[in-house]
């Protein structure tokens, strides 16, 4: 089994920066892609950005490209999400998740593991 856990979450006004982490521990795959999703109050679960094993390669959602940077410390089995320039309606419950296989991808079905969630409020 695969520990997910998110922390750096919480209210930053609009047009700030903020910087989410997610550590895996357990029995974690020989090679695994990370990805940050996001669910806001009433919406469904969508996806944000993911990196592959290596680090080399990333996926982003068009919402949040040129905006979100997501990077991983594999010594650490750690992913970051830094968001930049906030908007209000980047407020939600960000997820981080874990898939097996190198590569990385925003197909939701893909992932095998999954964080709590922490919540991040953008106020205007």
């Amino acid at each position: 089994q695969v520990q997910l856990v998110e922390s750096g979450g919480g209210l930053v006004m609009a047009g700030g920066s903020l910087r989410l982490s997610c550590a895996a521990s357990g029995h974690t795959p020989s090679n695994y892609a990370l990805a940050w999703f996001r669910q806001a109050p009433g919406k469904e679960r969508e996806f944000v950005a993911s990196v592959s094993w290596s680090g080399g390669a990333t996926v982003y959602s068009d919402p949040v490209k040129g905006r979100f940077i997501i990077s991983r410390d594999n010594a650490k089995n750690t992913v970051y999400l830094e968001m930049n320039s906030v908007k209000p309606e980047d407020t939600a419950v960000y997820y981080c998740a874990a898939k097996r296989g190198a590569t990385a991808t925003g197909w939701v079905l893909k992932y095998d593991y999954w964080g709590q969630g922490t919540q991040v409020t953008v106020s205007s």
